[in-house]
């Protein structure tokens, strides 16, 4: 389901919000609340949808984003690859440089987003919103998320995952005459 975009203004297309009233009335404010299950991402296994609010305003030369958003996700645990329920919860404050004169200040010119962004986050004038809610989201994520015994307690998974692995003592037999080239040699004195 693409992001649902709740506003009083008119959305084109289910992913992109359109800013061109903010960045040719600066300092007017937009704030949409969205919900979004992120289907493009394939990786991601959200339990609940994303969901939060996201707030623009220009101040002529700077359009500013701001906004909150929660989801619960299934990460796998850092030790034991076990299924781990996370809640995730981020902030967005972003800005990007607006160029041109505002077509409420000049009949000649209008404003219009420069973003500077490795990928792309604008068609236009409209934000496209999944993009920005993913790029926060995965930033978001913890590095190496922890089932509830961590990395100090003993954990039943990872115990039974490391007693069907192989003894590294009992290798290939070839490479078990190698072995003696990796220890340092003793003193000939």
């Amino acid at each position: 389901m693409p992001a649902r975009v709740q506003s009083r203004h008119a959305v084109k297309r289910d992913d992109l919000l359109d800013l061109n009233d903010v960045l040719q009335h600066p300092g007017r404010k937009l704030a949409v609340d969205i919900s979004t299950e992120l289907p493009e991402e394939a990786e991601l296994d959200l339990i609940k949808p994303l969901e939060g609010y996201l707030e623009a305003v220009s101040t002529g030369n700077i359009l500013m984003i701001t906004g909150e958003f929660t989801t619960r996700t299934v990460l796998e645990c850092a030790r034991c690859t076990g299924p781990l329920e996370v809640d995730v919860k981020f902030e967005i404050d972003e800005q990007f440089p607006v160029e041109g004169v505002p077509s409420s200040l000049s009949s000649q010119d209008y404003a219009r987003v420069a973003p500077d962004e490795p990928f792309e986050l604008f068609d236009g004038n409209s934000l496209i919103v999944e993009q920005l809610l993913r790029q926060g989201l995965l930033l978001s994520m913890p590095m190496q998320p922890l089932c509830e015994f961590g990395w100090d307690g003993p954990c039943p998974v990872a115990a039974e995952r490391d007693a069907t692995k192989p003894d590294a003592a009992n290798g290939r037999p070839e490479f078990q005459n190698l072995s003696n080239l990796l220890k340092p040699e003793e003193d000939a004195t």
